[in-house]
């Protein structure tokens, strides 16, 4: 009773701090002091052992000039394309062709393991699937070239990863693959309440596949569509552990990222300072970025509702 009467209309609440009070100490505890600390670090000069220097707006004038932080930027753009732009795409389309096609022909078994089988790579551990495509790549007895020697292939035989003409491509290509589950599995959910009535209804109406495809399923699924794209973007501008288990950023800087240039300041150079100016720039692009797409889904919203 007392329950109920506390839920009535003009009742006094009973008070729910205390139980988000653990939660807000580990927010404090984990995320919030060590931000701030790290954002300190970043006017110091400090090499982890004796006390930090304070040298002002140096570290971030260092990093406008610096033309490897702009490097590991660029190759950040292209990992966006890798994880964010292919795989979208790719996955919507698989999803729908899934869902709509292999789904209502082949029954929804033969279509969960198919949708199982694409987030496969996701299960793995980043490191321990970048370790084995390493092995495909290897130069001498790699799984690719002792293929393309087998077919007579042999002339396109090539130093995948060690080669800066084809480092990055082939990370590219790595996290495509990794990548292209989550989308998949996501919008297949999100295809589960679509009415399965509007496809048959345009199908009536002589609309193809592709017309249906996208005059419903895009349309519908759209809010997922914004969740997918945002969260592989921050994915891509924190990629960090395939580039460290195959290139370590090389050959020279052809693979570098931000979240692998702040580990090597930090722990490589032993630069702490600069490491954390590198970490904070790159904090300050994912928040750009998340309340960027946030703004633009609002909007969307906003002009759909009307």
């Amino acid at each position: 009773m007392s329950d109920a009467r506390s839920l009535l209309p003009g009742s006094r609440p009973r008070a729910f701090w205390p139980y988000l009070l653990p939660g807000l100490i580990l927010l404090i505890v984990i995320i919030l002091i060590p931000l701030v600390w790290n954002v300190y670090l970043t006017f110091t000069r400090y090499r982890g052992i004796r006390p930090p220097q304070w040298i002002g707006l140096s570290n971030w004038q260092e990093l406008l000039g610096d033309q490897v932080f702009w490097t590991s930027f660029g190759n950040s753009v292209a990992m966006i394309v890798a994880m964010v732009v292919v795989p979208t795409l790719l996955g919507l389309l698989l999803a729908a062709m899934l869902f709509d096609l292999i789904g209502k022909k082949f029954g929804g078994r033969i279509a969960s393991f198919l949708r199982a089988t694409y987030y496969l790579p996701q299960i793995l551990p980043a490191v321990i699937a970048a370790i084995v495509i390493g092995w495909i790549l290897r130069p001498k007895n790699g799984a690719l070239n002792q293929v393309l020697e087998a077919i007579g292939l042999g002339a396109l035989q090539h130093n995948w990863l060690g080669s800066g003409d084809t480092a990055l491509v082939s990370i590219m290509v790595i996290m495509v693959w990794v990548q292209l589950g989550y989308p998949v599995v996501i919008f297949m959910a999100a295809l589960q309440r679509v009415d399965p009535e509007l496809y048959e209804a345009a199908e009536l109406d002589g609309a193809n596949w592709f017309q249906r495809f996208r005059a419903i399923t895009v349309g519908i699924i759209r809010p997922e569509i914004f969740v997918v794209t945002l969260t592989c973007t921050i994915a891509a501008l924190k990629v960090f552990g395939p580039v460290y288990a195959l290139t370590r950023g090389g050959p020279g800087t052809s693979t570098i990222v931000p979240a692998y240039y702040a580990y090597s300041e930090f722990f490589q150079s032993q630069q702490v300072g600069y490491g954390a100016t590198i970490a904070t720039a790159l904090t300050v692009v994912i928040a750009i970025v998340s309340v960027a797409f946030i703004l633009v889904q609002n909007r969307m919203e906003k002009e759909e509702a009307r």
